[in-house]
């Protein structure tokens, strides 16, 4: 009787481990998983690249000044946006502590915050009249021919009036001019690197405001006018397209640079616009 309740209990015991074993297994395999979303290559893989935003998290990071740090926990709490449901902001900030300690938490919110905390201004000043306006959609990696076939690494922005020098190019952000001149691709060109490290890249300009490499600028400050220069090894080339604005944003997280969606972050300014006229 004895040898048999032994053995019952043992047997007991063993199903008990085995239950056990079998409700935590799943949830910590799946726990890996999630916390392998964020690797050395998770900045310049395509989901961050492409800097995916639900309506959702649209609308909360609208009312946020400096919305990095929210967004570097939601993308990788919702696997970049692929996750049917939404993550609240109040779940984000709570669930920063299962990544924070992560060796490449650092890097990966450093990308985030320099693509998103410095931003201030849409790019394209607004006209108080009521008159003009401008238009963009999500071209991002689209496809291009010029010079071969290529990936469009930016947003055209699109104005309501097909007319060089009318509409005014404002800098996104504070920062310091890197580049200013001609480019077969992007005609008349400035390149502003903000403070956190971003590139901010604005192309085709008709002509430039009194502006040179090394200043230093503020958001808001005039670069130039929207124009359709580009697309011709000559300086000065007009006329290969309509005038837009071609706006990039760039990161070099390890010395090697590439482009980032700006889309999302164009319909995060779109209301805080400089006025002008």
């Amino acid at each position: 009787m004895r040898t048999f309740l032994r053995l019952f209990l043992r047997d007991l015991f063993l199903l008990f481990l085995l239950v056990l074993f079998a409700s935590i297994w799943p949830a910590h395999l799946r726990y890996e998983g999630e916390l392998s979303r964020l690797s050395e290559k998770t900045v310049s893989s395509p989901e961050f690249r492409r800097q995916s935003l639900s309506p959702e998290a649209a609308e909360t990071i609208a009312a946020l000044k400096n919305p990095g740090e929210y967004l570097a926990v939601y993308w990788l709490e919702s696997d970049f946006n692929m996750e049917t449901s939404p993550v609240s902001f109040d779940d984000a900030s709570s669930l920063r502590g299962r990544w924070d300690k992560l060796p490449e938490w650092s890097s990966y919110l450093n990308a985030c915050r320099a693509v998103w905390d410095d931003l201030a201004y849409f790019p394209v000043a607004r006209d108080s009249t009521g008159v003009l306006s401008v238009s963009f959609e999500d071209s991002w990696m689209f496809e291009r021919t010029y010079q071969g076939e290529r990936g469009h690494e930016g947003t055209d922005i699109m104005p309501s009036v097909n007319k060089n020098g009318v509409f005014p190019v404002v800098s996104m952000t504070d920062g310091v001019v890197e580049e200013k001149g001609w480019l077969e691709l992007g005609g008349y060109r400035i390149g502003i690197r903000a403070p956190k490290g971003a590139y901010f890249y604005y192309a085709h300009l008709d002509s430039y405001a009194q502006i040179e490499v090394g200043d230093e600028v503020k958001a808001g400050d005039l670069l130039g006018f929207m124009g359709d220069t580009g697309y011709g090894t000559e300086e000065g080339t007009r006329g290969k397209f309509p005038v837009h604005l071609h706006l990039g944003i760039y990161i070099c997280p390890d010395e090697e640079e590439f482009s980032v969606n700006p889309y999302p972050a164009l319909c995060y300014l779109k209301e805080k616009t400089v006025s002008f006229r």
